[in-house]
């Protein structure tokens, strides 16, 4: 499987047989540079328009953006269940996705704009992850110290922490990586231009990896 960030929440996974599913796709609003993505199917985890931004797919992409199972592939099937965007039960900002991909053997979970520490059933939901995909700016979703704990509390072999500040987008009101990092007691994270891995390379994965915005297709 090839990982491939395009920034804010935004990730292309891509099948050892071709198959592409990207999770997220952001509006111009968010600073990062709009491109257009082949996709063969597309996760929104909600209607909030730096998640949602399905006009940029080109093709006829299968949209996901409700809770359920689908089976998109011989090798790749999305489970997703309902969770809150806020620490209100959705009183201030409404529910999102919590989901997980099954590809090429892998178990990846994409948090969408989880606002809260997760209840025990999306707790056993989100167990046994290869790789977790994790909000970690805060103010519209948990912050770093929160993600950490969600980290402890599930256990997944590998973190990527999405949806936090850089360069393109320093006026929002959301940290960048380094909260969420300093809280897992991790220091000189080198960041990676994307990420090729299988069933049987996933061991060698550190806990964390941060991944560079990268608008190739």
């Amino acid at each position: 499987m090839l990982i491939t960030y395009h920034g804010h929440s935004e990730f292309l996974l891509e099948s050892a047989d071709g198959y592409r599913l990207l999770t997220d796709p952001f509006d111009s609003h968010v600073g990062y540079p709009i491109q257009p993505v082949r996709a063969d199917a597309c996760l929104v985890s909600h209607g909030h328009g730096d998640h949602s931004y399905t006009e940029k797919l080109t093709g006829q992409p299968v949209i996901l953006n409700q809770p359920g199972e689908t089976r998109l592939a011989i090798h790749t099937k999305v489970c997703s269940m309902s969770g809150w965007h806020d620490n209100a039960n959705g009183a201030k900002r409404g529910s999102t996705l919590l989901t997980v991909i099954e590809m090429d053997g892998l178990r990846i979970g994409h948090l969408g704009d989880l606002g809260c520490m997760p209840d025990e059933k999306q707790t056993e939901f989100l167990k046994d992850l290869d790789l977790l995909l994790i909000p970690v700016g805060g103010y519209y979703t948990i912050d770093g110290e929160t993600a950490a704990n969600i980290v402890r509390l599930i256990q997944p072999h590998t973190v990527i922490p999405m949806h936090y500040t850089t360069q393109y987008n320093r006026d929002w009101p959301i940290t960048d990586a380094t909260p969420f990092l300093t809280a897992m007691d991790l220091e000189n994270v080198t960041p990676m231009p994307l990420m090729r891995v299988t069933r049987g390379d996933i061991s060698c994965l550190p806990s964390v990896c941060v991944l560079l915005p990268n608008f190739c297709d």
